[in-house]
């Protein structure tokens, strides 16, 4: 069985101390780096761009997971890639052509993501869902960290995993949002896939441990 996947939050750690900070998450047991991109438009805050994230590409020895929370992102789709971006995730509920921007990320080499937020149904991804690689899962309103859950993402979260089986597709389920070891098990019970950590990875007071313990969880979904 393969094991889940920890994507600790780079939004989350102190950027007075971010070589040290990458350097933890190089250390520990998690698997990618989440790299949350807001433009102030679509989210109603800003964090950084394709200059941050390619200079955390030079220090990072994990996948860079970024997740564009921005508009007509079809136009940053490379430049992105070229930064170091593996996985590029975006909103539906900003892409007109959603099909074509998924296959623009695929032909530029990376993994393609699709992120849902809270309030958009899993059912509009039901045509597309065997090109997708990931769909991420919006667990709290997008724009800041430090959200409480919404709990009403497990039902959705079995939803989509169901989906998925029915399609016979590999497309994998990332929760991003209020992540943390109070929820991991029951989010990976329900068919979860990746976890985005932020707050309780970074805020934690050994963070290596705590993704360690986050890791161990048992991945088995239960329906």
């Amino acid at each position: 069985m393969k094991k889940h996947l920890i994507a600790p939050s780079v939004l989350a750690a102190d950027f007075a101390r971010l070589p040290e900070e990458i350097d933890m998450v190089n250390r520990s047991e998690a698997d990618w780096f989440h790299l949350d991109v807001m433009d102030g438009r679509f989210v109603p805050n800003i964090t950084f761009g394709m200059f941050i994230v390619e200079a955390i590409s030079r220090l990072a020895k994990k996948p860079l997971d970024v997740h564009l929370m921005i508009v007509e992102p079809e136009k940053y789709v490379e430049s992105f890639r070229k930064a170091g971006a593996e996985v590029i995730t975006v909103h539906a509920e900003t892409c007109t052509h959603l099909h074509r921007t998924v296959h623009q990320i695929k032909e530029s080499g990376a993994k393609a993501g699709v992120a849902l937020n809270p309030h958009t149904p899993v059912s509009i991804l039901e045509d597309l869902i065997e090109d997708i690689d990931l769909v991420c899962l919006m667990s709290v309103n997008p724009g800041f960290g430090g959200q409480k859950f919404i709990y009403q993402s497990l039902p959705k979260t079995r939803k989509l995993k169901e989906m998925i089986l029915t399609a016979n597709a590999q497309t994998l389920i990332e929760i991003d949002g209020g992540v943390g070891l109070h929820n991991a098990e029951s989010l990976l019970q329900a068919g979860a896939d990746v976890l985005v950590a932020g707050n309780s990875v970074f805020a934690a007071k050994d963070p290596v441990g705590t993704i360690s313990q986050l890791k161990a969880f048992d991945a088995r979904f239960d329906f």
